[in-house]
């Protein structure tokens, strides 16, 4: 493993503290003020960006190889949202099934009207494979795994490039 120098653990940490800080405040914004419901997968990928915050806010603190520990593991809690992101990202494009109650199925044939109704009003209230908002045909989840996937890697980069 190389040498890294202060200035890029330095940074690692930051992105480390800074990135998931940011997609939680878009996925909060795109909640209060979007007013998107986000689904139960959705919530999934908040949880390693929760997590990522404040280990990455005590290694600003922490000195030399627990500081780079905490960036490494703020860095996978960042990767693990992003893993998730892109599980979900292919449950909304519908390249694979999905794997909660909250991805819809077909209705199943032959109901009464009263089946129908039961079948309806038992539907969570945001479906997992149906995204809420896209740009340029990306969802939310695939910018989650675009980013954290992303980050995680510059992350991981910074820390073992070597400084000169």
């Amino acid at each position: 493993m190389t040498a890294t120098g202060p200035s890029n653990i330095a940074r690692a940490n930051w992105l480390a503290l800074l990135l998931p800080a940011a997609l939680l405040v878009g996925a909060w914004g795109s909640q209060l003020i979007g007013g998107l419901v986000p689904c139960e997968m959705c919530h999934w990928q908040r949880w390693p960006h929760y997590a990522a915050v404040p280990v990455a806010a005590l290694a600003l603190f922490a000195p030399g190889r627990l500081r780079v520990a905490l960036v490494v593991l703020a860095a996978l809690l960042v990767a693990v949202s992003g893993a998730i992101g892109v599980a979900h990202a292919g449950v909304e494009y519908h390249w694979w099934n999905g794997f909660t109650a909250c991805t819809a199925s077909a209705m199943p044939a032959n109901l009464t009207a009263a089946q129908r109704l039961d079948w309806f009003m038992h539907l969570p209230p945001v479906m997992c494979d149906v995204p809420q908002w896209t740009l340029f045909g990306v969802s939310l989840a695939g910018f989650n795994a675009i980013l954290s996937l992303g980050g995680a890697a510059v992350i991981g980069w910074l820390l073992m490039r070597r400084t000169r």
